[in-house]
C-alpha cells in the first residue's frame, strides 16, 4: 500500500477516526454515576447558574477548544467543504493534545455566509475555552475572527493566518540578529497576499519592521496604490499598497532583505536571490516545494543566506505546531479574554529566545547529533524540542496577565512545574528513537521475509528512511505478496533456497564445529532463516536482526545465541520490556528469556536493563522485586533479589540508584515508598523493575499492558553481542517497526 492507502487504513481502523470522549472520573460504582449525573449533578449546575465563572472549576471548559471550518480553504485541497475537512479537523485536535494536552471538539460548518458562521460559533461560548479558526478562505477568514474576537469573551484564534506569522516572526528576529540588521530597517517582500501573507506583514509590524519597508506580491504583480485607486483590491490587500511603479516578484526581491513566501513553489530562481541585499533571509515556505529550494538558494551568492522552508528534511523547518498548542495553553491557563498582539509577540520572542539555548542531549540525538546551535542554520527550535512548552506557554500568560487579558492569575515560578507534570514525556520516547534512526539508517534483516506483517513493516520502514530492510525468504513469494498488497518499492532479498550461501555456511561451520556441527549440517542450518540472519548480523554484512513473528520465543532466540552470543560483558541476555503510561514509563525484566535468574543474573539484568533506559533518554532507578518488603519474609526466594540489589550497589559500574528486595506497590508508589520505608535507596519510585523469575516477569507486564493500558515496546534483547531482537508471535506491523528503531539506535551507538 501506498502513502494515500495507509492514511485511509489508519483513519479506518476501528474506532474510526482519530479521537475519542474518556472520562477523567471514576465511573465504576452506583454512586459515582450519581455523583457524575443524577442526582449530584444539579449541585454544581446549580452553582454555575449563581457564578458562570464556576464553569472552569466545574467542568472541561477551561481545557477545552473548538476547532471550527467551514473547510472552505483546506491546504493544498482548496474548497472541499465542511464535511471533507473533517479528518483535518481531528487531526488539529491530535496536534492540540499531543503537544500540550487541550482537549478538542471539532466543529464542521456546512455554511458559505460569514454571518452564519458567525453567529453559530458565537452561540458556542459556553462550551468551548477558546476557539482555533481554521482552513477557511481569504478574505472571510478576517472578517469572521475580527467579528468573534469583538463579540466573545473566550480566546479566538485563526492559527491560518498567525500561525505562519509568530513562526516566521521568531526566525526572523533571530536571522536579523545573525547578519547584524536592526528590524526597523528590513525591506521585506513577500510573495503571496492571502490570510496568512497578510497576518504575516502585520505582524513583522508588531515586531518592528516599518509598514512602508513592506512590498506585497499576489499574482497580478506588486500591490500598489495605483491598483488600489482602479479598485483592484479588497480593503486587506489595500492596505500593504506601496506608492511605487507596478512590477512583477523579481523587481520586488531586487534589493530586499527578506523574502516571505506564501505562495507556490518553484517561482524564485537564484538570480533573483542574487539581486537581494547582502547577506538575505529567505522565508520560502509553499509546500511541499518552496519557492525556491534550499540547497539552490544557499548555493545562489558567497556571502551569508539564511533560509527557512516549510520542510522538516531542511535546517529552519517553520512548523505552526511551534505556535497553536503553545499560546492556547498558555491563554488557557489564564483564562484570558482573547489572543492579542501583546501574546502573539511574546510566543514569537519566547521561541527566538529558546533557539539561542544550549540544545538537550536528546533533541540533538533526535536530529542524527547534528550541530544544533544558534547561528543561520538553527534560527528555530525543533518541534520535538520538550522545552518549547515550558518556554512559549509562560511568555503567553505572562504577557495576558500583563495586558490585562487574564482573568486569572498564576503563579508564573511554578507554572512550569504544572506544565511538566501536565503532559509528562512518556510519548516522546519512539519519537526520540525513530528520529535518531533515520539520521543513519542500517542494514536490518528480517528473518522471516515472507510473513505479510514483515513485508509491510518492510514498506514502511524504508518509507519512513528507519532502515534498509534485507528480507530472508523465497523471492518470488514475496515479491507475490507485495504485488497483492500494492507495495511499490524495491527491498533487498536474500532467498536461502536460491541464492549462493557458501561465506555463511563455512563461517557458521566455524563457529559451531566444536558444537556438534559439521559442515554438512551448517550448509542445511544456513537455509533457515533465523541462523542466516544471525551469520549475516555476525559477518557485518547486516547491522541487526528481527525476527520471532512464526516461530516460538525459544526457538527464535536459540540460533542468534548460538552464533551471536552475549557481549563481552554479558554472561546472560535478557527480555525487556518499555511500557508507557500517560505520565510515566517503565523498563521491565526479564519477561521472555531467563526462566529462574540466580542473583547474579538477575543483578547484571538489572545492570543491562539500566543502561537501556538510558537509550531512551531516562534516567534509571531499578527495584528488585518479590512478595518481601526489605525482609519482611526471609526465605531463599526473597534472599536472591535481597543479594542481587546489594551486588548492583557494591558495582562500580551501576551509577544508578537502586533497592531491593521490594513489593511491586512499593516501588512504584512514591506514598508507599518515601513514607512507610523513607530509608529506601530510591528517592523517587522505581523506573527499572527487576521480577524474581520469567513467570512474574511475563504476568507482570501483561497485565500492565491489556489491564493497565500500557503501551509496550518490546521485547528488547539486552547483554547480545549485537542487536537483536526477538518479536513476540502476534507481534502488529508497528511493533516491528518500533522495534526496527530500536535496532538501528542500538547499532548507531555501538559504531561510536
Amino acid at each position: 500500500m501506498g502513502l494515500e492507502d495507509d492514511a485511509r487504513e489508519y483513519h479506518r481502523q476501528d474506532p474510526p477516526g482519530k479521537i475519542e470522549i474518556s472520562t477523567t472520573k471514576p465511573t465504576n460504582t452506583q454512586r459515582d454515576l450519581s455523583l457524575a449525573y443524577s442526582p449530584g449533578v444539579a449541585a454544581p449546575c446549580s452553582d454555575i447558574h449563581e457564578d458562570p465563572d464556576l464553569a472552569y472549576e466545574y467542568t472541561s471548559k477551561g481545557n477545552l477548544v473548538g476547532v471550527i471550518s467551514n473547510g472552505s480553504a483546506v491546504l493544498g485541497l482548496g474548497d472541499i467543504g465542511a464535511q471533507a475537512s473533517k479528518p483535518v479537523m481531528e487531526g488539529k485536535g491530535v496536534l492540540f493534545k499531543r503537544f500540550a494536552d487541550i482537549d478538542v471538539f471539532d466543529i464542521e460548518l456546512d455554511f458559505d455566509d460569514p454571518a452564519d458562521i458567525i453567529k453559530s460559533t458565537r452561540a458556542m461560548e459556553p462550551t468551548f475555552g477558546g476557539i482555533n479558526l481554521e482552513d477557511i478562505k481569504a478574505p472571510d477568514c478576517f472578517e469572521i475572527e475580527e467579528r468573534l474576537r469583538e463579540e466573545m469573551s473566550i480566546p479566538v484564534f485563526h492559527d491560518d493566518q498567525h500561525g505562519t506569522a509568530i513562526i516566521t516572526g521568531a526566525g526572523l528576529v533571530n536571522a536579523a540578529d545573525i547578519v547584524d540588521k536592526d528590524l526597523d530597517d528590513l525591506t521585506v517582500t513577500i510573495s503571496g497576499a492571502g490570510a496568512s501573507a497578510i497576518a504575516t506583514a502585520d505582524f513583522y509590524v508588531s515586531l518592528g519592521v516599518r509598514r512602508e519597508n513592506i512590498t506585497m506580491c499576489d499574482s497580478s504583480g506588486i500591490i500598489t496604490s495605483e491598483r488600489v485607486e482602479a479598485g483592484e483590491l479588497n480593503q486587506y490587500k489595500a492596505k500593504f499598497a506601496q506608492d511605487r511603479p507596478a512590477g512583477d516578484l523579481a523587481d520586488a526581491m531586487e534589493g530586499a532583505d527578506v523574502f516571505v513566501g506564501l505562495s507556490v513553489g518553484g517561482i524564485v530562481s537564484q538570480e533573483m536571490v542574487r539581486s537581494m541585499a547582502n547577506d538575505p533571509i529567505i522565508f520560502a515556505m509553499a509546500n511541499p516545494e518552496p519557492e525556491i529550494d534550499y540547497h539552490d538558494a544557499k548555493e545562489a551568492r558567497d556571502d551569508t543566506v539564511i533560509v527557512g522552508t516549510g520542510r522538516s528534511d531542511f535546517p529552519n523547518q517553520v512548523n505552526n505546531v511551534l505556535g497553536f498548542p503553545f499560546i492556547f495553553r498558555g491563554a488557557l491557563d489564564v483564562r484570558a479574554t482573547e489572543i492579542n498582539e501583546e501574546m502573539k509577540v511574546a510566543a514569537a520572542r519566547a521561541l527566538a529566545a529558546l533557539a539561542r539555548k544550549d540544545v538537550p542531549d536528546a533533541v540533538v540525538k533526535a536530529y542524527g547529533d547534528q550541530p544544533l546551535q544558534f547561528g543561520p542554520e538553527y534560527i528555530l527550535p525543533k518541534p520535538v524540542d520538550p522545552r518549547v512548552m515550558f518556554e512559549v506557554a509562560p511568555a503567553v500568560a505572562q504577557a495576558a496577565i500583563e495586558s490585562d487579558a487574564a482573568r486569572k492569575s498564576i503563579d508564573l515560578s511554578t507554572y512550569r512545574e504544572e506544565l511538566e507534570a501536565r503532559l509528562g514525556k512518556s510519548r516522546e520516547m519512539m519519537r526520540v528513537v525513530l528520529n535518531k534512526a533515520k539520521t543513519d539508517p542500517k542494514r536490518v534483516v528480517l528473518a522471516e521475509g515472507t510473513d505479510e506483517k514483515m513485508i509491510r513493516a518492510a514498506y514502511q520502514i524504508t518509507d519512513q528512511g528507519i532502515a534498509t530492510p534485507v528480507l530472508l525468504g523465497d523471492r518470488d513469494e514475496i515479491w507475490t505478496t507485495m504485488d497483492d498488497l500494492s507495495l511499490d518499492f524495491e527491498p533487498e532479498i536474500v532467498d536461502p533456497s536460491a541464492d549462493e550461501l557458501e561465506p555463511y555456511a563455512e563461517r557458521l561451520y566455524e563457529l559451531r564445529k566444536r558444537k556438534g556441527v559439521t559442515r554438512r549440517e551448517a550448509n542445511e542450518l544456513v537455509r533457515d532463516g533465523n541462523y542466516l540472519g544471525s551469520v549475516m548480523v555476525e559477518m557485518g554484512d547486516a547491522d541487526a536482526m528481527l525476527t520471532g513473528l512464526m516461530h516460538h520465543y525459544p526457538s527464535a532466540l536459540r540460533p542468534p545465541l548460538q552464533v551471536i552470543g552475549t557481549a563481552e560483558d554479558a554472561e546472560y541476555a535478557a527480555g525487556v520490556y518499555m511500557l508507557t503510561f500517560r505520565n510515566r514509563v517503565i523498563f521491565v525484566a526479564d519477561a521472555t528469556v531467563n526462566q529462574d535468574p540466580g542473583a547474579a543474573e538477575l543483578a547484571e539484568i538489572g545492570r543491562h536493563t539500566g543502561e537501556l533506559a538510558r537509550r531512551f533518554n531516562v534516567e534509571p532507578r531499578a527495584a528488585l522485586l518479590s512478595y518481601s518488603n526489605f525482609g519482611s519474609v526471609d526465605n531463599q526466594g526473597t534472599r536472591k533479589p535481597r543479594r542481587a540489589a546489594k551486588m548492583l550497589r557494591d558495582d562500580p559500574e551501576v551509577d544508578f540508584p537502586v533497592d531491593g528486595e521490594m513489593q511491586a506497590d512499593t516501588a512504584v508508589v512514591e506514598d508507599i515508598l518515601n513514607g512507610t520505608y523513607d530509608f529506601a535507596e530510591l528517592e523517587e519510585p522505581a523506573n527499572v523493575l527487576i521480577f524474581p523469575n520469567l513467570e512474574a516477569g511475563n504476568i507482570g507486564y501483561k497485565l500492565l499492558q491489556r489491564l493497565g493500558g500500557a503501551d509496550a515496546i518490546g521485547p528488547m534483547l539486552v547483554g547480545m553481542d549485537k542487536p537483536v531482537h526477538v518479536l513476540q508471535r502476534g507481534d502488529e506491523v508497528k511493533d516491528i517497526v518500533n522495534l526496527a528503531g530500536v535496532a538501528v539506535v542500538d547499532a548507531q551507538e555501538r559504531d561510536e
